[in-house]
């Protein structure tokens, strides 16, 4: 019974900060990031002001937090792989699962992609972030071909990576998935031998 009640605790903190972010992400987008307050937030999300700076305690946290936990269960997925397994084979195996666990996403990130439309210091920061996360990648790609980091493939490699990645979450279907790592497969493959990633 402890469980079943823990459970269901766990799924209603899932909705409460679903229904922030959702709120959140839909104010921006109309008023502004600087113009919508907490208290807005917070009335549109149906919960305390307090509630809202519980679970997220700033604004920039709200803007933010979509991307930087999207990015950080990527990482994960990619520096946890198994022995033999390529990046791109792990990219597509965490994508598989991401894209099936997290369905109700693809509503989150239309809203969040309307927020940074309407706020450029929004999209700003993410940007810089984003830079961040593919530099990541271009480190982990470099390192499964034995390349720099810095250099000029792994970056590119990292680069499309993410726009493809960035477009299959806007249009999640199982057709886009397959020409997502298609599209990255060819396109590795078709490297010079001496610049491979």
């Amino acid at each position: 019974m402890r469980g079943m009640s823990e459970g269901a605790r766990e799924r209603g903190k899932a909705r409460r900060r679903e229904a922030i972010l959702r709120a959140a992400y839909q104010l921006f987008a109309e008023r502004g990031f600087e113009a919508t307050t907490i208290a807005e937030i917070a009335d549109r999300a149906e919960v305390s002001a307090r509630t809202v700076t519980l679970y997220f305690p700033t604004k920039l946290d709200l803007a933010t937090c979509h991307l930087g936990e999207f990015t950080g269960r990527l990482a994960h997925a990619l520096n946890n792989r198994a022995p033999g397994t390529t990046t791109l084979e792990a990219l597509e195996t965490w994508l598989r699962a991401d894209l099936a666990e997290h369905p109700a996403e693809g509503e989150l990130d239309g809203l969040w992609e309307a927020m940074l439309d309407r706020n450029p210091q929004l999209r700003a920061v993410t940007n810089s972030r984003l830079a961040e996360a593919i530099q990541e990648g271009a480190r982990i790609f470099a390192a499964e071909r034995g390349a720099a980091p810095d250099a000029f493939t792994p970056r590119m490699v990292a680069a499309a990576a993410a726009a493809v990645v960035s477009e299959l979450y806007l249009r999640p279907t199982e057709a886009h998935l397959e020409a997502a790592m298609a599209f990255l497969a060819a396109g590795i493959s078709t490297l010079p031998p001496g610049q491979l990633p």
